[in-house]
């Protein structure tokens, strides 16, 4: 019995902190507005637990649950270029991403398909492949690279992320302020489809100069 109780007080001691990182999703005050032309699709939970607002020259996200969120009529076909710069207002209380997404097909489905790519608060970046529930990686998890900020002394921090698939139409390139962090061929990627952001859960996010250059 000792043994059996001394075991069980080891694995409540050792499954505790990873529990505790998976913080409940959070619903933002004012949740369900959106502005006109754009869709939101939350991961899990209802996506009036998100509130996303035209604020300046950009949209303003607080969420609730991780989203996507698009216009069914900005698509990328061919070579083309997007890009966002995404404010960080303030740190969340685990490291979460956020991002862009391009290759969107089926997104109001089961069978939804994209990638994305994201950048987090400690420094790294994610790129993989979504196709229906399940995903697989394109960068080997999350990666650290210097080219990512992290929050400042107030707690914000300003990113912009790039997918350029129009200056080599071989290739597409993943970049963060400037830097090219990584790189693959184009063949065999599904680039085509909606393009749009994605932000995990949680996060109060500022973004601005959202497009698509084809």
């Amino acid at each position: 019995m000792r043994t059996s109780l001394c075991s069980a007080a080891l694995l409540a001691a050792l499954t505790t902190p990873l529990a505790a990182q998976y913080d409940a999703d959070k619903p933002a005050p004012g949740g369900g507005a959106v502005p006109a032309g754009w869709t939101v699709r939350a991961d899990r939970g209802d996506a009036k637990n998100a509130k996303v607002v035209s604020m300046g020259q950009g949209l303003h996200l607080t969420l609730g649950p991780a989203i996507i969120l698009y216009r069914s009529d900005t698509k990328g076909s061919g070579p083309f270029h997007t890009l966002a710069t995404f404010t960080q207002t303030k740190p969340s209380e685990h490291p979460e991403g956020y991002g862009l997404f391009v290759g969107g097909q089926g997104l109001e489905g089961d069978a939804q398909q994209y990638i994305y790519f994201l950048v987090r608060q400690d420094g790294s970046y994610l790129i993989k492949r979504r196709s229906g529930d399940k995903t697989s990686d394109v960068s080997k998890g999350w990666v650290q690279h210097a080219a990512v900020k992290k929050p400042d002394a107030k707690g914000s921090a300003t990113n912009l992320l790039e997918v350029d698939h129009k200056r080599d139409a071989n290739t597409v390139a993943f970049l963060v302020n400037g830097q090219k962090v990584y790189a693959t061929a184009a063949k065999g990627m599904p680039l085509d489809g909606i393009v749009g952001l994605r932000v995990n859960h949680n996060l109060d996010l500022h973004v601005e100069g959202f497009a698509v250059h084809r």
